[in-house]
């Protein structure tokens, strides 16, 4: 098989993950901005606030980062198992990915210029510049062209394999774009039809708890179009590197599309302190919450089953002789191994925040930003360069070179690093009491509030610490991009040119009926309507029946 990929594609995708890397850079520079107004060592102009600072740090890393990598990373995975892109399906991949970069240029700057400081669920009341939502609404538009035109290109394949199952990257990939396009339509519906005509005064008041049902219908399954792209990375890149291969086809395929069912159809499960939405609704929500574990223990144990197996084949004997004899020294593997590692206390946190009793102590503190950054800040994201480290040359047919191997493991080193200082002390200064969506407050040097920030890690300095730590492991990300991109030598020989590796994956015994995608996509619509149609209906009939709606606010 011919490793290279088409150069038209590679540009497609190398397009996408530079814009990827440029919003990052941006992203953790407001990060890092953060962290020293909150310790009261940084006086920002007069023309900044911190509150700018922090809708353009969710908004750039949450959203625009993950976003752009992940098409990047498909675009290259869909080009290499399918065969390269058609005329057709690669104007429309431009075409996406020119109305995304329009959206966010308007977004950054509607921010930058203080117009949209609401923070990244942009929660109504409190109102943006009407164009911050039409740059929203260009940027999901965006992404649905660049999704559809993958799904061409996928049933242009599938017309060529009459009765094949298509391999096991291309259908995740098509379970991702499906989740994605489902859950995003809520977003797409508050932004068009509520935030729109009210944020350019069309009409006066918005139903502020439509709107927030409608963004968490979006925002949960959104956590999980960031996770399984790295689940991809997971399933089908590392047992390659490792040297083993997939453990179970039809096991990894079963997994995604639970996530497919369960992702979202949860969206209460972030307003369990909200009024006007019955108990029973949130029940069932947090029910069907708690079904994601399964697809997410059956995602773990399939994993650990093939580092035992590959392992155990390299001869490794006892009971964890199989783990030493894992490629510790090759950073593809390392850097994703670490990014597993993480998830298991940030899936424990995320039970904790889906429990309703617990959720009323940690609901609006600290302890969810350190959730959000030891769940998407590392696992996501580190599997993200992970992939970075060998994805960029090898789309653009550079060696990776030993200096840049070691400088990816600093880099990932310190990332752990200053993730586990920051997100722990953000988790216990939750517990203390210390509140979130705010630059700092010490309840008016209340004395209870001043012992929070006491410890030797509950305190504004390991946070400033962790998270400036964090800024120079990013930095030395853009640096080995950077190298990728331009500076890394040519490949020559067979042996330099880096491969796109993806494991065999056994497909005999894979039931047909697992990529029968009306029937899953059905029933994912099924559930959603369960979940949602009657506690919607009776928000609009309220509504319609005793006008409750908000005008804006402009707190800054």
């Amino acid at each position: 098989m011919n490793n290279r990929i088409n150069k038209k594609d590679s540009k497609l995708a190398l397009t996408n993950i530079i814009v990827a890397y440029i919003a990052f850079l941006i992203g953790t520079f407001c990060g890092l901005l953060q962290v020293f107004i909150r310790n009261k060592a940084l006086e920002l102009p007069s023309w900044l606030d911190y509150y700018q600072v922090l809708t353009a740090h969710g908004v750039l890393l949450a959203l625009v980062f993950t976003t752009y990598f992940i098409f990047g990373f498909l675009i290259t995975g869909m080009s290499k198992t399918l065969g390269e892109f058609g005329p057709k399906v690669r104007l429309f991949s431009w075409i996406g990915f020119i109305v995304m970069t329009v959206g966010t240029l308007l977004a950054v700057v509607m921010i930058l210029s203080g117009e949209a400081s609401v923070l990244y669920t942009f929660y109504a009341p409190l109102q943006a510049s009407g164009w911050f939502y039409v740059a929203l609404a260009l940027f999901v538009v965006g992404t649905w062209i660049n999704g559809f035109s993958l799904i061409g290109h996928y049933i242009v394949w599938k017309k060529k394999h009459k009765g094949s199952l298509s391999p096991l990257f291309a259908f995740m990939t098509i379970a991702t774009i499906v989740l994605w396009v489902i859950a995003s339509l809520g977003v797409a519906v508050t932004v068009l039809f509520q935030f729109i005509p009210w944020a350019f005064g069309l009409v006066d008041t918005i139903n502020v708890e439509l709107s927030r049902s409608l963004f968490w219908y979006f925002g949960h399954p959104l956590v999980y179009f960031w996770l399984l792209p790295a689940y991809m990375a997971w399933y089908v890149v590392v047992p390659k590197i490792i040297g083993g291969k997939v453990f179970s086809d039809s096991l990894a395929r079963l997994s995604f599309i639970l996530f497919l069912l369960f992702s979202i159809p949860v969206g209460f499960h972030h307003q369990l302190q909200e009024p006007g939405i019955s108990s029973f609704w949130k029940f069932l929500q947090t029910v069907l919450t708690f079904m994601v574990i399964i697809p997410s223990l059956m995602t773990a144990f399939s994993m650990f089953a093939t580092f035992e197996t590959t392992g155990r084949k390299k001869g490794g004997t006892g009971l964890f002789g199989w783990f030493f004899k894992l490629p510790w020294k090759d950073v593809r593997f390392t850097s994703i191994f670490i990014a597993m590692f993480f998830f298991i206390p940030g899936g424990a946190g995320g039970i904790i925040n889906a429990s309703f009793s617990l959720n009323e102590i940690i609901h609006n503190t600290l302890w969810v930003v350190g959730h959000f950054h030891i769940t998407v800040g590392t696992p996501v994201a580190m599997t993200f360069f992970g992939l970075t480290f060998w994805l960029i040359p090898y789309l653009t047919e550079r060696k990776l070179t030993k200096v840049v191997q070691k400088l990816a493991f600093i880099q990932i080193i310190t990332w752990s690093i200053g993730m586990l200082l920051m997100s722990t002390a953000m988790h216990i200064l939750g517990l203390l009491g210390a509140p979130r969506r705010t630059a700092y407050t010490d309840y008016a040097n209340h004395p209870a509030t001043l012992e929070w920030f006491n410890g030797i890690l509950s305190n504004h300095v390991t946070v400033a610490i962790g998270g400036s730590i964090l800024f120079l492991s990013a930095m030395l990300l853009i640096i080995i991009v950077l190298q990728s991109l331009f500076t890394s030598p040519k490949a020559v020989t067979k042996e330099d040119f880096v491969e796109f590796p993806i494991a065999e994956s056994d497909v005999e015994n894979t039931p047909k009926i697992l990529e029968n995608w009306w029937l899953w996509i059905g029933i994912a619509l099924v559930l959603i309507v369960i979940a949602y149609s009657i506690p919607l209906g009776n928000m609009l009939h309220h509504h319609h029946h005793t006008p409750t709606g908000s005008e804006g606010f402009k707190t800054w």
